[in-house]
């Protein structure tokens, strides 16, 4: 059904916004999941994301997603929440522009920065477990995809259980260029679909491996999380490289079921690396 005739969604607006009604306009964004809707209701300008059903990545629940937001409020890291409805979570636009993957040398402690203030919040009572997730991917995927190398990795993870958290934060786990909004000297996160809590050395981990930090870039961005957490700089970078093989199961999975229900060749070609990567450990 077409955005700017959504029956729930126009509904979801009213109630929030009832002077504006008249003069909404929809404009669909671009993104991974293709599941957002930029709104204008009125002078206001509004982000819609819509619960995407049986093409919904395991682990993502626009009420868990709502719930955890409403959590986060005071804190001011996350954008406003106007309301919910069946299929749509309604938010504040962030103004600003997301960055490009060329400045993240630029921005790297300002985004070390933001994640400490995450890190420190208070828990949301929505524990992340990673190794019944990569099942759920395991078992959302065509049996004909299911590869030997990916069994292996999860019978290796199954063995060895999830490393015991150096400390448990609210985390983010979707951080990248692609979600981090600049707007002046200010920077925001976007996109927390992925949030809950864990090992707060899970959430650089995912850093490191999302935005293909090199060996210089890594080493900055521990011993400045390290000083701040005060945290012993090689105990950390060992908890991060413990975290670092489930991090690549992790993505390589959701490349390849996003694969399987996008049929769009690039995510077929990152999981086939992810794939050759595990066939050789």
């Amino acid at each position: 059904m077409p955005f700017s005739i959504d029956s729930d969604l126009q509904r979801l607006i009213t109630q929030q916004f009832p002077a504006a009604q008249a003069a909404v306009s929809f404009s669909p964004l671009a993104g991974m999941s293709g599941f957002s809707v930029q709104v204008s209701a009125g002078d206001t300008s509004l982000l819609a994301r819509r619960a995407a059903g049986l093409l919904a990545m395991p682990g993502v629940d626009r009420q868990r997603e709502y719930r955890l937001l409403r959590k986060l409020a005071a804190s001011g890291l996350v954008p406003r929440v106007y309301g919910r409805s069946a299929r749509w979570l309604l938010l504040a636009w962030l103004p600003g522009n997301t960055l490009a993957a060329e400045q993240w040398d630029r921005w790297q402690d300002r985004i070390v920065d933001q994640v400490v203030r995450l890190h420190r919040q208070p828990l949301t009572g929505y524990p992340l477990q990673i190794l019944p997730l990569l099942m759920r991917y395991w078992q959302r995927s065509s049996p004909v995809r299911r590869q030997i190398h990916w069994l292996r990795a999860l019978q290796r993870c199954q063995r060895q259980g999830e490393p015991k958290p150096l400390r448990t934060g609210v985390l983010h786990m979707d951080i990248h260029s692609g979600n981090l909004i600049a707007e002046g000297d200010r920077l925001r996160l976007i996109d927390w679909e992925y949030a809950g809590d864990g090992d707060v050395a899970l959430e650089l981990a995912a850093i490191i491996s999302g935005n293909g930090l090199n060996q210089q870039q890594q080493q900055q961005l521990l011993a400045r999380y390290a000083r701040q957490q005060q945290f012993d700089y090689d105990t950390l970078r060992h908890q991060v490289k413990r975290w670092s093989p489930w991090l690549d199961l992790l993505a390589t999975s959701w490349y390849e079921l996003r694969f399987q229900q996008s049929g769009e060749h690039h995510f077929q070609t990152l999981a086939a690396q992810g794939w050759q990567r595990m066939s050789s450990v």
